[in-house]
């Protein structure tokens, strides 16, 4: 294992960021990068990431955890230190398989206190109405689902992803890591340019050429040639037997895949009534990315729900 660290200026009287810890593990033939904050002894919570994001994401959250707790957070598959599978198209089941390999690694024999955003979130939700056993709590931070589909849009959606695979994607790359945070605050200009520069160390990374990549493969940006089924997606949601946390941001524009603001709140409210014990909190003055914007509160909000 390695430590990551990052220091404040004295004078801001800020603590110095608690160090997160390296480990890579074997996951269904992956060497799959696991990022460990805390004392292995202390009450696990395992926390998963959104698309295009890393483990190190959740490090400001962390921080201001008040409890001693080991938070256990993967890089997904083909994003940040994990190994890409090799394949021209990401399968969404097989996040959930991870998750299952993962959490039996860690705690075969105990229920756990999960936590997902934006995919992530998508993934434990599915997964905890599978395997509701294995889960104690379950907090999901704007995983919304994705917009109903209808059948008649299979065809294009097949021929979206056969067009796809004859041309695969590319990320862009970074002449230099000021860049990559320029980057990440143009897509959150609530980032402090503090924390988008650790950020940037753990979302990129130098090639060979002395660029900066992005640490995600560029085939997750290939269609999926399969409809969101919102009807399995709720069934698996009313089998959820854990207490759900709900934790939106108020200037989140994650519903606009669902089409106007107004009809997109009936359809998410409608979700959330499949979940048979559910609270649901607002984030003020936070975005997607609710845990880089407001991460204190975020912090209260997750100890209160798991004590």
């Amino acid at each position: 294992m390695h430590a990551d660290f990052m220091l404040f200026n004295l004078t801001t009287l800020q603590p110095i960021m608690k160090p997160s810890r390296s480990e890579f593990i074997t996951v269904r033939g992956l060497r799959y990068h696991i990022r460990h904050w805390g004392h292995e002894g202390a009450p696990k919570l395992f926390m998963v990431h959104g698309w295009m994001d890393v483990s190190a994401s959740f490090q400001f959250m962390v921080e201001c955890l008040r409890r001693d707790w080991h938070v256990i957070a993967p890089d997904w598959r083909g994003f940040g230190l994990t190994e890409n599978p090799g394949t021209d198209t990401y399968w969404f089941p097989d996040y959930m398989g991870d998750l299952d390999a993962i959490l039996q690694h860690y705690s075969p024999d105990q229920a756990v206190n999960l936590l997902g955003h934006s995919m992530g979130a998508n993934v434990v939700m599915l997964y905890a109405g599978v395997r509701p056993a294995r889960i104690r709590k379950l907090i999901n931070f704007e995983g919304f689902g994705m917009p109903v589909t209808r059948p008649e849009q299979a065809p294009g959606r097949y021929l979206k992803w056969l067009d796809e695979l004859r041309e695969p994607p590319s990320l862009r790359t970074y002449a230099t890591q000021a860049d990559v945070a320029a980057r990440l605050q143009k897509t959150n200009p609530r980032l402090t340019d503090e924390r988008a520069a650790f950020l940037s160390g753990h979302w990129a990374a130098q090639n060979a050429e002395g660029a900066w990549e992005i640490l995600g493969d560029p085939a997750h940006k290939i269609t999926s040639p399969l409809l969101y089924r919102v009807d399995e997606v709720t069934a698996c949601w009313k089998a959820i037997a854990a207490p759900v946390l709900w934790v939106e941001a108020d200037d989140t524009d994650v519903w606009r895949w669902m089409g106007p603001k107004e009809s997109a709140r009936i359809e998410i409210d409608r979700r959330i009534g499949f979940i048979p014990d559910v609270a649901t909190a607002m984030i003020n003055d936070a975005g997607h990315m609710l845990h880089h914007d407001q991460p204190q509160a975020l912090a209260s909000l997750i100890e209160q729900f798991l004590a």
